[in-house]
């Protein structure tokens, strides 16, 4: 069932544990989702990017996650939210579509522009009593800035004195950090960094709002532990499942006679649900319903 994600968060505070925010793009990935979710009993966040917006239009991807949450998910609670906003555009049309949650991602600009940015998307939002994330710091994808993270990480690394700063001015609910997580599918070949656990506990210092760490995927169930430790309640995978999606159907498509999609697809959905599974169970979530 959806649920403004600030009741699952006050949980998550108040239980010393972290949600899951697990992205979608279509039925299937939705179905797996939500199925590992029942499986472990454990709240969790739906997120969508603004690319998925284009991709799906906001109306249809809002209306399946409500519509499969409400029939596939009964008693377990999901949160809906936008994950990378790059526009205020993109932040109503999600506000206007039932969402608890939107983030404004403009950690590539500078601390001016992102405040103003984030301020106005964060107004915004707390109009219709739906919760604002922004990011500080740069969660980086690519392979040089991986390479560059490294090698001299202070170029990415959130702040923590201008986190502070950076709270104060936008009043945001929750803030994405950039402590040595990554994004993509490069980390996952090569090694997944490590965590900045020292930086991490320095914002937590300075910033009394729950954290969110983005780019999660691949690291350590130690690693994640410490930083569930430090203040992060919101954990987002996307390209674990997104392997997982890729596995299901690599695996239908070497059945060279089969050309019916549900038959096609269907493995996807369990192979997803079966990595959500395993994370809610490493964050601590397990039956929190």
């Amino acid at each position: 069932m959806l649920t403004h994600i600030k009741k699952l968060v006050r949980r998550a505070e108040k239980g010393k544990y972290a949600l899951g925010a697990f992205n979608t793009f279509n039925l299937e990935m939705t179905l797996g989702v939500v199925k590992g979710a029942v499986w472990a009993q454990g709240p969790i966040v739906i997120q969508v990017s603004e690319t998925t917006l284009r991709y799906t239009g906001v109306e249809v991807i809002a209306h399946l996650v409500q519509t499969i949450t409400e029939n596939q998910a009964k008693g377990v609670p999901i949160a809906l939210h936008l994950d990378h906003g790059r526009t205020f555009s993109a932040v109503v049309e999600c506000v206007k579509s039932g969402f608890s949650s939107i983030m404004i991602d403009a950690s590539d600009l500078s601390f001016d522009k992102n405040v103003a940015i984030t301020k106005k998307s964060s107004e915004y939002a707390h109009r219709y009593n739906v919760w604002a994330q922004g990011e500080l710091g740069r969660v980086v994808k690519k392979e040089g800035e991986i390479k560059r993270l490294i090698k001299g990480p202070e170029e990415f690394l959130t702040d923590p004195d201008q986190a502070q700063e950076f709270v104060k001015k936008t009043k945001i609910d929750t803030l994405a950090v950039s402590v040595g997580n990554v994004h993509g599918p490069y980390k996952m070949k090569h090694g997944v960094p490590s965590l900045f656990l020292n930086r991490l506990k320095e914002i937590q210092k300075r910033v009394k709002i729950p954290l969110v760490l983005h780019g999660a995927s691949g690291i350590p169930k130690n690693q994640i532990k410490k930083a569930i430790d430090l203040g992060v309640r919101i954990i987002n995978i996307d390209t674990e499942i997104r392997f997982a999606f890729k596995q299901g159907l690599t695996d239908s498509l070497k059945k060279k006679q089969e050309y019916d999609p549900r038959c096609l697809l269907s493995p996807c959905i369990d192979e997803v649900a079966r990595v959500v599974k395993d994370k809610i169970l490493m964050f601590g979530s397990q039956n929190k319903i």
